[in-house]
């Protein structure tokens, strides 16, 4: 996909998607660049896979001051080396150090032009999850990777991802009212609030179905999987797994924390 400005976003938004669709990715990933009108520089967020037709379109849109990523997992951050050498060696920055290339600045708030680029810490979906609301005067947006999409719902993959962080993330995310979302798969949203709210309903009905899944004599992820996914697309079964893995240490945390004796839960 060429340079897109989605409808109802700020003018400072520019959509390229990678070319890498699929049941786990969606439409592709989606990169965003970013720039305030009349600035030179712009920022770069989650380059995506190492497609080199894709890296050399986000670089079309250059200069940039910097690129961003949102969470380690390959279709968002494996072609960002590739993307920093073709720019020069625009500096990447990342909550994890093993993503970071040529600046070992941590992520925090940062200024590029009149854009203002404020990192909120939302672990879970992976541990080095972040989001980034920007902003230019009065507009906002927040891009939030894969902590919610555009389009369904985020696997939270066990051991990585871990459940209880990510619902305080969504809680967190509740607060930011109005604000549009860019996802790192799907469409932009006009709410990330609302969209983290619907979030959290689906979560703790799905902790309902796990508990009644257990009550019912499964214990591993998945006889859980067999008994509250059982129509699920095979090509994505694995992820269910991972999702039902990470409900179990989760129940399992929780159960021990009660005063119920933890550990009866099998994860595997």
């Amino acid at each position: 996909m060429g340079g897109a400005a989605p409808e109802g976003l700020p003018g400072w938004v520019t959509l390229l998607r990678a070319p890498n669709p699929g049941p786990m990715t969606l439409d592709g990933t989606n990169t965003w660049v970013l720039r305030a009108p009349g600035d030179p520089y712009g920022v770069v967020v989650d380059p995506g896979p190492l497609d080199e037709g894709h890296l050399r379109r986000i670089a079309d849109h250059g200069p940039y001051e910097m690129v961003l990523i949102t969470h380690g997992h390959h279709d968002h951050v494996e072609g960002a080396a590739r993307l920093s050498e073709i720019l020069g060696g625009t500096p990447v920055l990342a909550a994890d150090p093993a993503h970071r290339i040529g600046s070992a600045a941590p992520l925090t708030s940062l200024s590029v032009g009149r854009l203002t680029i404020t990192t909120v810490d939302t672990p879970g979906h992976t541990s080095d999850s972040v989001c980034f609301l920007v902003t230019d005067g009065d507009s906002r947006a927040m891009l939030t990777g894969d902590t919610i999409l555009g389009r369904g719902t985020t696997v939270v993959a066990h051991p990585d991802g871990d459940l209880r962080a990510y619902l305080g993330s969504l809680e967190l995310l509740r607060a930011y009212e109005q604000v549009p979302m860019l996802p790192g798969h799907g469409p932009a949203r006009p709410d990330v609030s609302a969209l983290a709210r619907d979030y959290l309903d689906h979560r703790r009905e799905r902790l309902a179905q796990v508990e009644a899944a257990l009550a019912a004599g499964a214990r591993t992820a998945e006889e859980v999987v067999a008994i509250v996914y059982p129509d699920i697309d095979p090509a994505v079964r694995f992820a269910a797994v991972w999702s039902a893995a990470a409900q179990l240490d989760y129940l399992n945390h929780t159960i021990g924390e009660s005063g119920t004796p933890a550990g009866r839960l099998d994860p595997l």
